[in-house]
């Protein structure tokens, strides 16, 4: 059964991904369409997340976001599907690296690095990381269970050089490279809500207290990572610039946690210059009124 769903949806998938962008857009449109206006999908948890992010914000300012979001959001699937056959020569014309030379300082220093981001413009795209960094680039990725779609996705996503970790393994996986001393920079995405039960650290994200992923603050300090923060801009569409940011190159000098409210307060100032192109679908917010239930949990297992 993966197989024949492999054989009737991969082709289509083929014969979208070579199509020109300026036609992709169009059929995004009406996609867009669909999405937004006739399906609605995902629209509660986008205007609740918006309404909560921008409390200032009018319901028509917000209304307005959201419309610009869906557009945003559904080029990017079309974005992501053109990455299969998209050529080095146009990635690199559609996606630009502003100061590529801040990490490839430190890299021929010797230093391996987290590359900490967020789910803001177009992330898919930073596949491309190998073509301009000196460096070896690894990225985490979620095993599909279909093996056919595992493959090809995993193909297109390694073409231009990058070396896939399973989500799972991403910490073995650094773990090996840091006894073999082999150097690298390392794609963190930290910006999604951690499972309550697995969460160390609670702080203000727009203003709402949650739960917050501090794996790459961890790494950082264990193997002597710099710590760079790379934030993806849309300039129009279709086009983006990526600029790296320096959080420190000596993170054990930093008390916990230092580190990942350094991160969250360039990535809020990021989302808020371009509040559409920031992934509003999933709920950032769902566990902010757990807080108190969860440090009451910590304390007990704590006696």
């Amino acid at each position: 059964m993966k197989l024949l769903i492999f054989i009737i949806v991969y082709p289509l998938i083929w014969i979208l991904s070579i199509l020109p962008m300026r036609l992709l857009y169009i059929i995004s449109d009406f996609f867009r369409f669909v999405v937004f206006d006739l399906v609605g999908y995902r629209k509660k948890v986008v205007i609740e997340n918006l309404k909560m992010a921008f409390p200032d914000k009018s319901d028509k300012e917000i209304k307005n976001i959201a419309r610009k979001f869906y557009k945003h959001f559904v080029d990017l699937i079309f974005e992501s599907i053109k990455s299969f056959t998209i050529s080095e020569k146009e990635i690199l014309k559609r996606y630009k690296y502003k100061n590529p030379e801040l990490v490839n300082k430190l890299a021929k220093e010797g230093k391996s690095i987290a590359l900490v981001g967020a789910h803001q413009a177009n992330w898919e795209w930073s596949f491309s990381l190998p073509l301009v960094l000196d460096t070896q680039v690894f990225g985490a990725y979620t095993r599909l269970t279909n093996k056919y779609f595992e493959k090809a996705v995993k193909n297109s996503r390694t073409k231009f050089g990058i070396e896939g970790l399973k989500t799972s393994e991403t910490i073995k996986g650094i773990h090996k490279n840091y006894l073999k001393k082999i150097q690298g920079a390392y794609i963190l995405l930290s910006d999604q809500s951690p499972q309550v039960h697995k969460t160390h650290y609670w702080t203000e994200f727009f203003g709402i207290k949650v739960p917050i992923h501090t794996g790459a603050e961890i790494l950082a300090k264990r193997y002597d990572f710099t710590v760079i923060n790379y934030t993806v801009k849309k300039i129009k569409r279709g086009y983006f610039e990526t600029e790296f940011e320096l959080i420190t190159d000596s993170p054990k000098d930093f008390e916990n946690y230092q580190i990942t409210d350094k991160y969250l307060e360039i990535t809020e100032r990021n989302i808020k210059e371009q509040p559409e192109c920031y992934l509003w679908t999933h709920k950032r917010f769902k566990h902010k009124d757990k807080y108190e239930q969860w440090l009451e949990n910590r304390k007990a297992s704590q006696k």
